[in-house]
């Protein structure tokens, strides 16, 4: 049976052995020995700073916070071909708050956060050592998918970092303690985890496979598996219900990213996919290996070596998700993305720190060199994000947030002699800005959400229209012209566009939108 220690905090620590590094002068170092919780106080600051960072740069949004806000005004069973925990967590912050910027940047940061607090507590739950704790918690800083990636524009991959560490939280102190409660936070987790990203689902099954070489884990297959198989479909089945009456919505688009028509041949493709999985790979891992071999330089051998019941554990997990990618490119699969393997390889920092713990090596300066690494990436993350706008914008190399839409919207209202009865536009992300800067006009995309609007006859229609690169484009996409042309209500009256300078633009630098409107017919 493996051990038991402490469910949320570690065993008080041992004193630092002769010679090594006082600690008054590192304030931070000195605080989290003598108060390891104090690292969740920490990480409340990092990301309150990314929030009100986000809150400072201006009111455009990215890709995936303009298509959150335009999908946030409907809670639906099903939306896209993302499964929809997020959708329905910001529908439910913006029924709050607003559809406002300060709900996207408030979701997202408080998900991370918590995504940190239950990995935490998953690392107390397994590590005996208090400083390999902190170690492994803030070794999520150093996955770029995690620390930089969703925070610059990313939403389901947001949640399924939070599902990944709540399962790991859960199945651990399943297999240590074995509570009923802790059954039924497992089969919640995975619940939360397969509406968050489909993929996460191979993660609890190899979970399931691995702990099956281990006698002491075997455990977990005693009959309240059942309730937590049972409360994972509850959480599961009303997006199920959905997702089984649109498969090919749910599925074309991630099959469509995976694949490639480009490879001339069946063995092209699969030195192809297995191409992109090992730079999948080293994209998602070789950030964290570094820091945590150096930081462990002189006993790295005998780490390497070290084996425990959860080392053991962890590597038959990644291996037995390496054997799944795998065969999914042998399956077709060319195209694999480092982000795809955050459920699947995000213990990677929690596996490291038990590696060294196994060893029985002195771990005592692993804070003290890790720290530093931890602290820059807090600094480097916000700073970033925040200066690549105005840099960016200066060297005429602008980012989605450098596009002025909320000037670009108020010109082309100023156009129309009434206010329009719905906005029509062309993609989600513009569709998100329309609502950021206009939330009391409905906005629509066609083929694009849960429902189609209600128009009023008696009012003009706004259809807003753009290239990605903001050049001119008179015509309208396919799709526009299309709902135009099967319209018999509305015809075309006035066709117009608005050349705006950039945020933080070049002089001359304009970025254009085109629009038309239309009025009832025989108007």
């Amino acid at each position: 049976m493996p051990p038991r220690p402490s469910r949320l905090a570690l065993p008080p620590p041992s004193e630092p052995p002769p010679g090594s590094r006082h600690d008054k002068d590192i304030p931070v170092l000195a605080s989290l020995r003598q108060r390891p919780n104090l690292v969740f106080a920490l990480l409340a600051v990092y990301f309150a700073a990314n929030l009100a960072l986000r809150l400072l740069l201006p009111r455009s949004l990215d890709l995936d916070e303009g298509e959150q806000l335009f999908l946030a005004q409907w809670l639906a069973a099903g939306y896209n071909s993302q499964p929809p925990l997020y959708n329905w967590l910001q529908y439910g912050v913006v029924a709050l708050l607003g559809p406002t910027l300060f709900s996207l940047a408030l979701l997202k940061n408080l998900m991370l956060f918590a995504s940190y607090v239950f990995f935490g507590l998953a690392a107390n739950t397994v590590l005996r050592n208090r400083e390999l704790a902190i170690v492994a918690v803030l070794g999520l800083l150093t996955i770029p998918q995690v620390s930089f990636e969703a925070q610059r524009d990313l939403s389901h991959t947001v949640a399924v970092i939070f599902a990944t560490s709540l399962f790991l939280y859960a199945f651990l102190r399943t297999l240590t303690t074995g509570t009923s409660l802790s059954y039924l936070l497992t089969g919640l987790a995975v619940g939360l985890g397969v509406i968050s990203k489909y993929n996460f689902v191979l993660l609890p099954a190899a979970a399931a496979l691995a702990v099956l070489p281990e006698p002491a884990f075997r455990r977990l297959f005693d009959w309240r598996i059942l309730l937590a198989g049972l409360v994972a479909v509850m959480v599961f089945l009303p997006h199920g219900l959905w997702f089984l009456d649109h498969v090919g919505d749910a599925t074309g688009r991630t099959l469509g990213k995976l694949t490639s028509e480009e490879t001339s041949g069946r063995a092209e493709q699969i030195l192809t996919g297995l191409a992109s999985l090992v730079l999948a790979f080293i994209g998602f891992s070789a950030l964290t290996l570094l820091p945590f071999a150096l930081i462990f330089r002189e006993d790295l051998k005998a780490i390497l070596r070290a084996r425990s019941e959860w080392t053991r554990l962890f590597a038959r997990i990644f291996l037995i998700s390496a054997v799944a990618l795998i065969l999914m490119v042998f399956f077709g699969a060319t195209n694999i993305k480092d982000r795809w393997l955050t459920p699947l390889y995000l213990a990677l920092p929690l596996y490291l720190a038990l590696k060294a713990e196994a060893a029985g090596t002195d771990v005592s300066a692993a804070l003290r060199r890790f720290l530093p690494v931890a602290l820059a990436v807090m600094v480097l993350v916000p700073a970033v994000l925040f200066l690549r706008i105005p840099v960016l914008g200066m060297i005429g190399r602008y980012e989605k947030i450098n596009v002025p839409y909320g000037p670009a919207i108020e010109h082309m209202l100023a156009e129309a002699a009434a206010a329009p009865a719905v906005v029509i536009t062309s993609d989600l992300q513009m569709a998100g800005n329309i609502r950021l800067h206009r939330p009391d006009l409905p906005v629509f995309v066609p083929g694009q959400g849960p429902v189609e609007p209600v128009v009023d006859a008696t009012r003009p229609v706004l259809v807003v229209w753009r290239t990605r690169d903001g050049r001119p484009e008179p015509r309208q996409p396919e799709a526009l012209a299309s709902w135009i042309a099967g319209s018999t209500t509305f015809t075309v009256a006035e066709t117009g566009e608005v050349a705006l300078p950039y945020h933080y633009g070049r002089t001359g630098d304009l970025y254009h939108v085109a629009f038309s409107y239309l009025v009832p017919k025989g108007r």
